[in-house]
């Protein structure tokens, strides 16, 4: 743990150094209490940058890949995502997809933050693509407040393939809570639609992001 946070206080000032990120509603993020934030997905260093700039410690789920790459680059990346309380999952299929909300509820249930893309994959051109329900399943079954985080630039600065970043500016925008209730919002899958639909929303009027009506598929050329 204290390894942990001694690599926090080094890569929080670097980060500043290296990407001079902007940083606006950081009074939004509740300071105590289980809080989802869910931003829009444009670069690995997403993940990196929320939890460094955010007022609280946040937590993102990391395919487990990352762990167990080899080498020095391996290192940085494990050191890197542990300092940032990075939490490794299996990924691809149904099952792995209800393991890991699985997992984030239970970050949730201990009063902690955790971070969430919607998009699921990374945005290749830019837009901002329809979410999936996780992230409302997610705020129905915790009852925490959904902040919607806008993130520009960091494309630009470690663009989907770019194996290391390079120094440029970042912004980081916090928006109002949501509070999403079941008596609210309904139950079933109509209601999480909507309830991810309003996120997005409310994401895509902090980033100005052109929308894609569409799910982004990771393996599509565009």
């Amino acid at each position: 743990m204290l390894m942990q946070t001694g690599t926090r206080l080094v890569l929080a000032p670097l980060s500043r150094l290296a990407f001079r990120p902007v940083v606006e509603g950081r009074d939004n993020v509740p300071r105590h209490g289980p809080v989802i934030l869910a931003a829009n997905h444009l670069s690995f260093l997403d993940s990196v940058v929320i939890p460094l700039v955010a007022p609280r410690p946040v937590a993102f789920l990391a395919k487990d890949d990352y762990f167990r790459q080899p080498g020095v680059k391996g290192w940085l990346t494990r050191t890197c995502l542990t300092a940032i309380d990075a939490i490794a999952v299996e990924r691809g299929g149904h099952r792995s997809a209800q393991a890991s909300l699985r997992v984030a509820l239970g970050v949730l249930a201990a009063g902690r933050a955790f971070g969430i893309h919607p998009e699921g994959s990374r945005s290749r051109d830019g837009r901002l693509y329809r979410g999936r329900t996780g992230v409302a399943w997610l705020a129905l079954a915790s009852g925490a407040p959904v902040v919607p985080v806008a993130l520009l630039g960091t494309d630009r600065i470690q663009p989907v393939g770019a194996r290391l970043p390079r120094p440029g500016r970042i912004t980081v925008r916090f928006g109002t809570p949501l509070h999403v209730t079941r008596q609210a919002a309904g139950s079933g899958g109509q209601a999480r639609r909507a309830v991810t639909d309003e996120i997005m929303t409310a994401i895509q009027k902090l980033s100005g992001q052109e929308v894609a009506d569409r799910y982004n598929d990771p393996h599509s050329p565009s």
